[in-house]
């Protein structure tokens, strides 16, 4: 099985995408698949999500060039769509006769539509709607996205497969979460957003909602790049409603830093307008951080499970989440986290992700995908 997989780009910045395309290459390739990766600003070349020793082959050069160099790959598999290189691409898989899947990445959610709107609506006219149609099959992280997807009338399969993550050691008790008492001795306790600091990701709600909660002993840290000069607008409405003193941001976190960041945090908050999937989240659990997010991300496992809080997608339904979540005790937080834990073990393993993906991939080559009418395939995680 060769697999070529194609992104915008794999460099740390650029957010969950990166970091998922890159791992589910590596485990694609641990399964057994020769697998090549390409980008289109190039960063397949030096990204650091991909270490040196992996047998995934790093493509340079256009969409042309990296399809000659891999030679004729039995699947290409896109990861976004929109921009001139997915177009591109799914030029070249009709004309060279490749079969292609997408991943559509969240980027068909109402609110990703409207962002940008404009623009958006040409592109679906000019080309972006017959490039989805031609696909064998579309890729959603969720049963969400994959509704959104069906509601586009496509008629194109839908499979839904989550993005994985890596377990890392389990969690040790850092000093503020060793006893309940942290706080009473005057240690603060921090809740972490870590992601692009972007109108998506909802932080304006965020800030709103920490001031009418204004949690006794805690710390907001904001941590990740900046997009579009949104942190301005953000640290305006830092210094507006008085928490300069509680509310930090910390810029990008480079790779090898981020267990770090999840370490120190008692609480992950991600008050987002829209997720396909938030790998952030998974990855937050993965360490043994409950976490709060709102319920445009697919994680109304967070309330089954026990492991955190799956609030509207206001800054009423971010107060009350964070109301809740910063009156509990450390040792009550540390035992969700231990929850998210084990649940991130249980379901969102990379070897289950890459043997799903294979999975599809061996259907579309075998011809026992359902025909290009089926709204959706009976592949679930």
């Amino acid at each position: 099985m060769k697999v070529l997989l194609t992104s915008t780009s794999l460099l740390p910045d650029y957010g969950g995408p990166a970091f998922s395309v890159s791992r589910l290459a590596m485990a694609l390739a641990d399964a057994g698949a020769e697998v090549g990766l390409w980008a289109s600003d190039q960063s397949a070349a030096n990204t650091p999500l991909v270490p040196a020793t992996s047998p995934v082959l790093r493509l340079t050069g256009t969409a042309s060039e990296a399809l000659d160099r891999f030679e004729q790959p039995n699947i290409l598999h896109d990861n976004g769509i929109w921009l001139l290189h997915n177009h591109r691409l799914a030029a070249f898989a009709e004309k060279r006769g490749i079969p292609r899947v997408v991943s559509t990445r969240g980027m068909l959610e109402p609110w990703a539509i409207s962002h940008k709107g404009l623009k958006k609506k040409i592109a679906w006219r000019l080309y972006q709607r017959r490039d989805l149609k031609q696909a064998l099959c579309h890729i959603a992280t969720g049963e969400a996205e994959a509704r959104s997807l069906q509601c586009l009338g496509l008629r194109v399969p839908i499979a839904i497969v989550p993005n994985g993550v890596d377990v890392p050691e389990e969690r040790p008790f850092s000093i503020s979460s060793e006893s309940g008492k942290a706080c009473r001795n005057g240690r603060k306790r921090t809740a972490l957003f870590l992601g692009r600091i972007y109108p998506i990701k909802g932080l304006p709600m965020l800030i709103q909602a920490w001031a009418q909660v204004r949690p006794d002993g805690w710390l907001l840290r904001i941590a990740g790049p900046d997009e579009a000069g949104h942190q301005k607008q953000v640290e305006r409405a830092v210094s507006a409603l008085g928490l300069g003193d509680v509310v930090s941001f910390t810029g990008p976190i480079e790779p090898q830093m981020r267990t770090s960041a999840f370490l120190d945090a008692d609480l992950f908050v991600l008050p987002t307008h829209s997720e396909s999937f938030g790998m952030v989240v998974a990855e937050a659990l993965a360490h043994g951080v409950p976490v709060l997010t709102t319920t445009a991300a697919p994680w109304s496992v967070l309330r089954e499970g026990d492991c955190g809080w799956w609030v509207d997608a206001t800054v009423d339904g971010i107060a009350d989440g964070l109301r809740q979540a910063t009156r509990l005790d450390s040792d009550t937080l540390r035992s969700m986290g231990a929850k998210g834990r084990a649940l991130v073990n249980a379901k969102f393993s990379w070897k289950h992700v890459a043997d799903l993906m294979l999975l599809i991939y061996e259907g579309i080559l075998t011809d026992k995908m359902p025909n290009k009418e089926a709204s959706s395939v009976g592949v679930r995680c």
